[in-house]
């Protein structure tokens, strides 16, 4: 219960040393589950849980979260048992909302029908290395497609490290600035509002 507490108040209201502590691997796992919610839908052509779509009214439903969430929190520790579920309940639903928007930034990213999409591998492959061994043909000599196709599996090899790695980081990234963003709104209602009407926070 703590962690789950430092993890969806933050350190501003929470009472956890979560803050404290790194959490890499929580922002690894968090990038894993938006890619495998991205592949799914791609995959299957169907959403998971709704997640992706963003319209008005969720939109204006996280708008009105995050403007309330210091007046959610501020009384946390005094509520009973039932209002925490609730607020960590809020919370949960509000980083859905945020997972919900990465996916429907990363979607239309991939332009390559499914069933397509052997075919496009073979093309970029063959395209790749015929690039390389042409790069190479007057250098290397009679090496050049031995030198052309090692060049070109590894520009294929270090592509698709790349792609894994914007993919595994961005999700995480776009979660921290909304995390940060969340922060800085909250530190400030509760440093002009809440502290000077309601003193005793919790």
């Amino acid at each position: 219960m703590d962690y789950l507490e430092g993890l969806m108040l933050g350190k501003l209201w929470s009472d956890t040393d979560y803050e404290n502590r790194k959490h890499f691997w929580l922002f690894v796992i968090y990038g894993l589950l938006c890619n495998c919610i991205v592949l799914y839908t791609y995959i299957l052509g169907k959403r998971l849980l709704w997640c992706g779509e963003v319209g008005m009214p969720l939109f204006a439903t996280f708008i009105i979260l995050f403007v309330a969430s210091p007046f959610i929190n501020f009384r946390y520790y005094r509520m009973p048992l039932w209002g925490k579920i609730l607020v960590l309940a809020e919370k949960i639903f509000k980083s859905y909302l945020v997972l919900s928007y990465t996916v429907s930034l990363i979607l239309p990213k991939l332009t390559v029908n499914v069933g397509d999409l052997q075919s496009f591998v073979i093309d970029y492959l063959n395209k790749t290395l015929e690039q390389y061994t042409t790069k190479y043909a007057a250098s290397s000599g009679s090496f050049a497609t031995v030198t052309g196709v090692l060049a070109g599996g590894l520009h294929v090899v270090l592509t698709v490290l790349g792609i894994f790695v914007v993919a595994m980081i961005v999700p995480g990234l776009i979660y921290i600035v909304f995390r940060f963003c969340q922060f800085v709104w909250d530190w400030l209602i509760n440093t002009l509002i809440l502290k000077r009407f309601f003193p005793s926070k919790r």
